[in-house]
């Protein structure tokens, strides 16, 4: 079997939302791990696992920032970590798989699927064997209990429910070290 370890150097986990219908709000994660474990070639028996510190969550925005790790949003403080957990990794054609999993986000569990292209895979300069993935996704955030919204005068929402999940993942092979 085949360890393959995240390298967080090279992975960006970055989330979308709406504001206000209009525009949109980028976030990130900054501390994560994960690992894809796999004995096949093509990778379609991998397990894949991940988790990212929820305190670790950016927009750019200082007061945005602490507002989503409070009680409104992902509750930071009673739930430190977003889980994933995958229960199938399917190759559809080519370079296209089909990433499906369970989510825990703030205590709750969900399905997602995601979808993913992978890059390829390469040996860095010094040697490592690495692979590239770009994923996909949409969640309901409401599904997993992020239910705080806003209403303006005109009577729209602050916040839409949809959120787009985007990744660029670099995994690292991991060395079996012989004795």
């Amino acid at each position: 079997m085949a360890t393959w370890n995240i390298d967080p150097m090279h992975t960006e986990i970055q989330f979308k939302v709406k504001h206000l219908v209009i525009s949109t709000v980028t976030g990130s994660f900054q501390e994560f791990s994960g690992k894809l474990e796999a004995t096949k070639d093509d990778l379609t028996d991998a397990k894949i696992s991940f988790e990212a510190s929820i305190d670790s969550i950016t927009t750019g925005n200082g007061q945005r920032d602490g507002h989503l790790k409070s009680d409104d949003f992902f509750g930071a403080e009673k739930f430190p970590k977003l889980i994933f957990e995958s229960t199938s990794f399917e190759k559809k054609s080519g370079d296209e798989y089909e990433l499906k999993g369970n989510l825990t986000i703030k205590g709750t569990t969900k399905p997602v699927t995601l979808d993913v292209e992978y890059g390829g895979t390469a040996n860095d300069m010094y040697g490592n064997t690495k692979a590239g993935f770009e994923l996909k996704g949409k969640i309901n955030r409401k599904d997993f209990g992020l239910t705080w919204n806003g209403v303006t005068e005109a009577g729209g929402v602050v916040v839409s429910e949809e959120v787009k999940l985007l990744m660029n993942v670099q995994v690292a092979k991991v060395v079996e070290e012989t004795v």
